[in-house]
């Protein structure tokens, strides 16, 4: 049995009937704005600002998402850079009415620290 990774999750949710095709599957284009959503919360309490997303550097869908999964974005700074930062995310579910935990997507997200005027701003890494 898998375990999730240890911390705080960037986000959670459940996946409901809503979040699927007419056949009943999960949208991976759902599970993947989950995923830029926990990376933009993330990041920008990293870089103590406003960030957007400017690339999805890989993305890889290992298992599907089910309605009534307990599904959690877990993120950590693979990269920094001097206005940008790599965010690997994870994405584990529990599956509905069990105990089973399964990670289903990962992906690499870039993400630019941005001013006020939209321009990207220098970030300081931490040490």
């Amino acid at each position: 049995m898998q375990t999730m990774p240890a911390g705080i999750p960037a986000l959670r949710t459940v996946a409901m009937p809503g979040d699927t095709n007419p056949d009943g599957d999960i949208f991976g284009g759902w599970t993947m704005s989950l995923m830029d959503l926990a990376c933009g919360t993330f990041a920008s309490q990293e870089v103590k600002g406003r960030v957007v997303t400017v690339a999805v550097d890989a993305m890889t869908f290992h298992k599907p998402v089910n309605v009534g999964d307990d599904v959690s974005c877990f993120c950590h700074v693979e990269r920094f850079g001097s206005t940008s930062l790599v965010v690997h995310v994870e994405t584990w579910v529990q599956r509905h009415h069990s105990e089973l935990i399964e990670k289903v997507t990962e992906g690499k997200f870039t993400m630019v620290a941005i001013n006020e005027y939209g321009k990207p701003r220098p970030i300081l890494a931490p040490i």
